[in-house]
């Protein structure tokens, strides 16, 4: 151990020392950061043009837009559960509200949203708030762009200088003759304020970058206001009446059912909108550190408790419906805001304006605010979600949600996009593909897919083909079999046998079989392959995972040309191979393998796990018991033994010994001898034809199965939404911990996940140049560097001494010294895992690595800009080998505390 790091001995003292600054004190005085004034006027300068213009696009009273966005300020802003995410009058809701001031008028619209925030209220109190981000994304999408494009259209005709109808076909009815009496004057002005929402934020050169701090909307509103005023031009202009005239909420009158289904409308509609939003907000503020180290993640119930009260108190005055508003919390985010004081300032402002500016605000055209939101209702139609929902194969229940809320209304194109999504669930479940083929007198009958019920039909007419007496191999290729279908083929085979064939049942998993072959064929079939070729290895490639672990039989390997005989599986199988494959471990010259682990698994302990004397040594003689323990055996001292032979060059005798042994007490050692001539082979270590099987089961079961994804990547090209950046260790399989296809991971590996300062790659730019091409070329949204338990890397830092030979190797791994420097500094708190303490030195100089590479990620140019714009997050993770446990770097914490990852936290 380096003479630089502190010793476990002073863990207690510097735990002590590094958690008692971030205790809280007894009492903290309110303050105001400067950033969330100077973010609140941000917002406020977006919200005030927004908030009219919204209003004039739902037929309400302009206050009533000027009373939500104060409302959603002071009220969401105070008690919700996402502080930087602002509240007000959403356009998303413009379609929803016009349809109920059309049938209800204004009064009754304010009640109706009174009784939607109860709903919210007690939507909160249940604590079903996560239930709402159930709903299938391409559903949420879709209303949102079939709102989107009623909005565009009804406003079309305000910037042509008419007045817009109550339904979209209406509109679309009446444009021609729209169109032959446009009015020059408004549409003059809307082409200006849309020029100017277009082009502003595009603004080049060092000038232009100052400019594009002022707020688009406020621009184009106040340039066009200025323009229509200067040259005189006659206009329909912003009218807000006396707040004394201002007209409340009154008690709801219409039919008991009609006032249901608009109560139930709205508060769907709130509480999507602004439970996505404030998922959304916790994004963008995740790829901002100075902000993420002051602000938490968002409470989604508190979150919907705030709307609710928000809303009761907007209709309850004579304000629009209230929900999370994704351009203003994006401003607020990006303007720098760290509390909620951002938001309710915001709404602080608004009231004053209301109050102080209504001279000012009456010289804006309407046909400017037409222009402001059919310019945001035509970006609700977003490509990238088209892409997505596409991608995913959604694009049908998107394409449905979208048409029906154009046609049909808010609530009925919810309705029928998430029954489209059931049908295309059921779809899914139900597609079974059962094919009957031949080969060398055996019948293979493949399920690819779910047996349920409604396959059985399909299923009973191919087995039916199989000859009687024929032998037959049955492949189920799925995840699940319901009874109605285990019963079939339960008596086909059953029937089958009896006349006096044979039957195999096969799993996805090659050689995990349902139940013992019926006959000698049951050796022979395995997915179409004789046996002789299944027994060299039956592992499938993208298939549930076993680490490969195939058992070559003693036929196989004197087919290979190794001569003798075979007891055990081998050291390799066990754990204790006689070389590491890898990094993490150091092949000593005596062939004594030093991997630091369980059974030379390159694994720290684990502490206060004790198992009983002698796993060790049944971990050896049975590969499979290894693989379901993975080796915790941290207090073992048995010992395991395999022998094999092997020749080595000339006649003699070759002995090797491969010891695994872990920080605890466990010794687990694997001993290979042999005798013989010819070139030296451990049969203890797969042949050297395991590449050429593996490949041939690849093109054989996995192939078919992936080739029209894979033609799908090659013509797109790749579009990853990651960059993935770990260590080179084979045990780390990034697809598999992270649940990923082809495609949505830009991989770059290295040995320790090191990231080397700009200007210290002397000469090694790899990293580097990856880290650009992914950030500049493919526009990555976040990148994770994921360390792991036991990394040699690690190891070698820890046990390097000064002065020794500069290998390629000690070369590279200066770039962790930084690491290792953090680590001995006492004025930083350590970095560790949430629940314990790191297991040792090893341990704790992972987790402080993570932590260094993400800093020297944020010194790349291309990085920088892109969080800076942000476009880009940054993720710390660290995986566990032994535990098959991922840990993640919560956000917030000074601290660097590593999250425990489970199954509860999918729906986060």
């Amino acid at each position: 151990m380096s003479a630089c790091v502190p010793t476990r001995a002073d863990e207690p003292r510097r735990e002590e020392h590094s958690h008692e600054p971030h205790s809280p004190p007894p009492a903290r005085r309110p303050r105001l950061a400067g950033a969330d004034v100077s973010a609140s006027i941000a917002v406020f300068l977006i919200a005030l043009p927004l908030s009219l213009g919204i209003a004039l696009a739902t037929g309400a009273p302009l206050q009533a837009g000027l009373v939500a966005a104060a409302v959603g300020g002071l009220v969401a802003g105070r008690l919700g559960g996402a502080p930087l995410q602002v509240s007000g009058p959403a356009a998303g809701l413009t379609v929803v509200t016009a349809e109920l001031i059309h049938q209800y008028g204004w009064r009754t619209t304010c009640a109706i949203t009174v009784l939607a925030g109860l709903a919210q209220l007690g939507l909160g109190l249940l604590r079903v708030a996560r239930t709402a981000l159930a709903v299938s994304p391409a559903i949420v999408h879709g209303m949102l762009a079939g709102i989107g494009v009623t909005i565009a259209v009804a406003q079309l005709h305000i910037v042509l200088g008419g007045v817009p109808h109550s339904s979209v076909l209406d509109n679309l009815r009446e444009l021609p003759a729209q169109l032959a009496r446009v009015h020059p004057a408004a549409l003059a002005v809307s082409v200006l304020t849309l020029a100017l929402l277009v082009l502003w934020p595009r603004l080049p050169g060092r000038a232009g970058k100052l400019l594009r701090k002022v707020p688009t909307p406020l621009v184009a509103v106040a340039v066009a206001t200025t323009t229509a005023s200067l040259m005189g031009l006659s206009l329909p202009k912003v009218d807000l009446p006396s707040w004394s005239s201002h007209a409340l909420a009154a008690l709801p009158d219409g039919p008991v059912l009609g006032l249901v289904a608009a109560v139930l409308t709205i508060t769907l509609v709130c509480s999507v909108q602004s439970l996505l939003g404030a998922v959304a907000v916790d994004k963008l503020v995740a790829g901002r550190p100075e902000q993420s180290s002051q602000v938490g993640r968002s409470d989604l119930d508190r979150e919907l408790l705030g709307q609710g009260a928000a809303n009761v108190v907007s209709g309850a005055l004579g304000g629009l419906p209230i929900a999370g508003v994704a351009v203003r919390s994006s401003a607020n985010v990006h303007a720098g805001a760290v509390s909620r004081n951002s938001t309710m300032l915001h709404g602080v402002l608004v009231v004053v304006a209301a109050l102080l500016m209504v001279p000012i605000l009456e010289l804006i055209p309407l046909a400017s605010l037409a222009a402001l939101v059919m310019a945001v209702g035509i970006q609700m139609v977003s490509l990238h979600h088209i892409r997505t929902v596409t991608r995913h194969r959604e694009v049908l229940v998107y394409a449905v949600t979208t048409l029906a809320v154009v046609f049909f209304g808010v609530l009925e194109g919810v309705t029928l996009g998430i029954a489209m999504a059931v049908g295309v669930a059921l779809h899914r479940l139900t597609r079974t593909r059962i094919t009957l083929d031949e080969t060398e007198g055996v019948h293979h009958v493949h399920v690819r897919g779910q047996l349920t019920f409604l396959a059985v039909p399909r299923l009973s007419r191919t087995l039916h083909l199989v000859p009687r007496g024929a032998d037959a191999v049955v492949e189920l290729d799925g995840s699940f079999m319901d009874h109605a279908a285990y019963e079939s083929l339960q008596d086909w085979q059953n029937t089958h046998t009896v006349h006096g064939g044979t039957v195999e049942l096969v799993g996805r998993r090659s050689g995990v079989r349902i139940g013992e072959p019926t006959g000698p064929a049951g050796l022979q079939a395995l997915t179409g392959v004789a046996a002789e070729e299944s027994g060299d290895c039956r592992c499938h490639p993208w298939t549930p995972w076993r680490n490969h672990q195939c058992e070559i039989p003693e036929a196989a390997l004197l087919r290979d040309g190794q001569p003798g005989d075979a007891q055990g599986t081998g050291a390799d199988d066990a754990g204790g191979g006689a070389a590491p494959s890898d990094a993490d471990g150091a092949l000593r010259a005596d062939g004594t393998d030093s991997a630091e682990g369980h059974g030379g698994t390159g694994e720290p302990d684990k502490v206060n796990e004790p198992s009983p004397t002698g796993a060790g040594a049944d971990a050896l003689a049975r590969p499979d018991v290894l693989q379901d323990k993975t080796a915790d055996a941290s207090e073992d001292t048995g010992t395991g033994a395999a022998t094999g032979t092997s020749a080595g060059p000339g006649a003699g005798t070759g002995a090797a010994t491969s010891t695994g042994a872990g920080t605890g007490a466990a010794a687990d050692t694997g001993t290979s001898t042999g005798t013989g001539t010819g070139a030296a082979t451990d049969t203890s270590r797969p042949s050297a034809r395991q590449l050429a099987r593996g490949i041939s089961a690849f093109q054989r079961n996995t192939a078919p199965l992936v080739r029209g994804e894979l033609a799908r990547l090659a013509r797109e090209g790749q579009q990853p939404s990651q960059l993935f950046l770990t260590c080179a260790d084979s045990r780390l399989v990034t697809s598999m911990i992270t649940s990923s296809g082809p495609g949505d991971l830009f991989v770059v590996r290295n040995v320790g996940n090191l990231v080397p300062l700009p200007g210290r790659e002397s000469g090694d730019d790899s990293v580097a140049a990856a880290i650009e091409y992914a950030v500049d070329v493919l526009e990555v949204r976040s990148i994770t560097v994921c360390g792991h338990s036991g990394c040699g890397a690690m190891q070698a830092l820890l046990a390097s001494e000064p002065g020794a030979a500069q290998t390629p190797l000690r070369r590279w791994l200066r770039h962790g010294e930084p690491s290792l420097e953090r680590m001995s500094d006492e004025d930083r708190p350590w970095a560790r895992l949430a629940g314990r303490a790191p297991a040792d030195a090893v341990e704790q100089l992972c987790l402080t690595n993570v932590v260094q590479q993400l800093e020297h990620l944020r010194a790349h140019e291309s990085v920088a800009r892109a969080l800076r714009a942000g476009e880009l997050e940054l993720h710390g993770m660290y995986f566990h080998v032994g535990e098959a446990q991922a840990y993640l770097l919560a956000e917030g914490h000074e601290d660097r505390v590593f999250d425990h990852v489970g199954v509860a936290d999918l729906s986060a």
